[in-house]
C-alpha cells in the first residue's frame, strides 16, 4: 500500500470517486455533495461518498432533475473518456422526458412593455392550468371568444 492512499478491499473504489470517474457527475466535488445530499444510494441505502463500490452494486444517482441508475460492472478509479466509462456501468435508466414535456415558459413579444393586469392574471392562470387546460385558452384566444370580465 502506497503512503496516503486509504486502505481499500481488493476490487472496491469509493463512490464518489467512481460516479465522477465513469462521468455521471462533471466533478468529484460535485460527486460528494450528492452524495453528502442523499441523492446517491447504493443497493437501496444512502451512501456517504468513502462508501466501497463493488462490481454488481446497483447505484441510484438524482442529479441534473434525472434519475440514474446504473450496475457497476467496471472499477475504475482514474477519470476515463465518455467510450471507456459506458463499459464501466449497465445503465437502468428512464428514458428522459421528450424536450416538449418540459416546461414551457411563456414568452412575450419584444418591446410590448410590462404585462397588464389582465395579462399577469392570465399568465398565472396558465402557469397554474395543465398543458391540455392551456391548449383549450389558446383554443378560445384564436377564435377570439375567451372569458369576458
Amino acid at each position: 500500500m502506497v503512503s496516503g492512499e486509504a486502505p481499500q478491499a481488493e476490487g472496491s473504489v469509493r463512490v464518489d470517486v467512481w460516479i465522477w470517474s465513469v462521468r455521471l457527475t462533471k466533478t468529484r466535488s460535485q460527486a460528494a455533495a450528492a452524495c453528502r445530499a442523499g441523492h446517491v444510494k447504493v443497493a437501496g441505502e444512502r451512501a456517504k461518498p468513502a462508501q466501497a463500490l463493488r462490481v454488481g452494486d446497483e447505484v441510484r444517482l438524482r442529479h441534473a432533475g434525472r434519475d440514474r441508475i446504473v450496475v457497476v460492472s467496471k472499477i475504475v478509479k482514474k477519470r476515463v473518456g465518455p467510450p471507456v466509462a459506458a463499459e464501466c456501468f449497465v445503465d437502468n435508466s428512464p428514458p428522459p422526458p421528450p424536450r416538449e414535456a418540459a416546461i414551457q415558459v411563456p414568452v412575450r413579444d419584444r418591446g410590448t412593455g410590462r404585462p397588464t393586469k389582465r395579462d399577469r392574471r392570465e399568465m398565472e392562470r396558465l402557469r397554474a392550468a395543465g398543458p391540455s387546460a392551456r391548449e383549450a385558452s389558446a383554443r378560445e384566444a384564436a377564435r377570439g371568444d375567451g372569458p369576458t370580465r
